[in-house]
């Protein structure tokens, strides 16, 4: 019988395989018809320390029985205070810069990120209407960035055939050049003279882009991008969706910039990858600026499961595991695992600009046909999966990004189909 689930990112007319996953554990998935897959990944980059992690499945368990949802608007509960209390303890300090503060809840990456862009136009309406700023809209966007698939999030991520159709619908927004190598400088005064012209807000990926390609930048330019932004009082804003919770080496990337943003968007790992879940969380003045005695001037930003008390228990359990084992020495031997691996795929002649930072790694693939509307990334995903590996290139970009318990024997498995995927379908450069 044919289903009828409609999948996301999935062309049905292509009838392409779609495996039925039984069971996970660690970096496992077991399949329906017996054989099992190496989650490279992390099943689109939301699960840390593992698939079905005990500790967590059990916080799940308990919460499940004692209070599963509850209106958030007017109403609290213990996992969520937990939960806020402790992501305010792990946000970046940086001497001079206030403190990301207040944590407002949501479910995704995509309507964490709206919630930024509405927290910071809320900021500057408000302070227009006190007389205190001139009213700012604009947005500015790095190149190639990617921020999610609603309306807002679309609106300031690359344009393309992905989100064509919804062209009527997305706003306009500041492009800034991507900073390669050999732009630094032009990307760092394009934006100088974009926040001169006193926009709202500059959101970026810090230090990589995911969607775009894993495109990697280095945490001067981002520290650069910042202190612009802080000079004209911009509000600068974080996507950390995809790059917090330990991928890129440290437990989130600003740090390596040493970077405090205003707002900053967090999702995926934040329940370990067990439950949908996400905040935003800013500085005491964004906050400030919507606190009033007038009910006109509240945050008009909410969505039935706000806080689900199943889903802030997972996180709560997450949060005390980095408290109490040993992850950063767990991710610190996986970086170097990768590396080491990397080395010795970075000299095959079918591969070019190999890249890492901390837990992610990516290769492009020398192929005649490399677009990302080409057959190539079908073709190696189902090359992949007759190895017995979960691997999404986008385009001719191989990426690695799995879940922190992987074991040398499984990276040594990945590997090896990397390599022969480039004997299969790259060319010598």
């Amino acid at each position: 019988m044919t289903s009828p689930v409609w999948h996301p990112f999935t062309q049905h007319g292509l009838n392409e395989p779609i495996p039925h996953v039984v069971r996970a554990e660690g970096a496992t998935l077991h399949l329906a018809d017996g054989s099992s897959l190496i989650d490279g990944i992390s099943s689109w980059w939301v699960t840390t320390h593992g698939h079905c992690h005990p500790r967590i499945a059990a916080a799940i368990a308990r919460q499940a029985g004692q209070l599963d949802q509850l209106i958030f608007a007017g109403y609290t509960h213990e996992p969520a205070e937990a939960v806020a209390r402790g992501l305010v303890d792990l946000m970046p300090q940086v001497p001079g810069r206030d403190r990301l503060a207040h944590v407002f809840f949501s479910d995704s990456g995509s309507t964490a990120v709206e919630v930024a862009l509405k927290m910071a136009l809320g900021y500057w309406h408000n302070r227009a209407l006190d007389g205190l700023d001139e009213a700012r809209s604009r947005i500015l966007v790095l190149e190639h960035s990617y921020h999610g698939d609603t309306i807002g999030a679309m609106s300031i991520g690359e344009r393309g055939v992905y989100n064509a159709a919804w062209t009527p619908l997305l706003f306009d927004v500041g492009t800034i050049p991507f900073p390669h190598p050999d732009r630094e400088q032009e990307a760092l005064a394009a934006l100088a003279a974009a926040c001169a012209q006193q926009p709202a807000a500059f959101i970026v990926e810090p230090l990589i882009l995911g969607a775009g390609g894993m495109l990697t930048y280095p945490p001067h330019m981002l520290r650069a991008m910042a202190d612009i932004c802080a000079r004209h009082d911009v509000l600068f804003i974080a996507d950390e969706v995809m790059t917090g919770w330990g991928r890129t080496g440290t437990l989130f990337a600003c740090e390596q910039a040493g970077v405090a943003p205003d707002i900053m968007a967090v999702a995926k790992g934040i329940t370990g990858g067990a439950i949908p879940l996400a905040a935003t969380l800013a500085t005491p003045r964004i906050f400030e600026a919507h606190r009033s005695t007038d009910r006109a001037r509240l945050f008009y930003h909410s969505s039935s499961y706000t806080a689900n008390a199943i889903a802030c228990a997972a996180a709560a359990e997450n949060l005390a595991i980095w408290r109490e084992e040993d992850v950063r020495g767990r991710i610190d031997a996986l970086v170097r695992g990768i590396a080491d691996r990397l080395a010795s795929l970075a000299g095959h002649p079918a591969f070019a600009n190999p890249r890492q930072l901390g837990t992610i790694m990516a290769i492009d693939l020398l192929a005649a046909d490399a677009g990302y509307l080409s057959d190539l990334a079908p073709r190696l995903r189902a090359f992949f999966l007759e190895r017995g590996l979960l691997l999404r290139p986008l385009g001719n970009t191989i990426y690695l990004m799995p879940p922190y318990c992987i074991d040398a024997q499984q990276l040594d498995s990945v590997f090896a189909a990397l390599v022969a995927a480039g004997d299969r379908f790259g060319m010598s450069s």
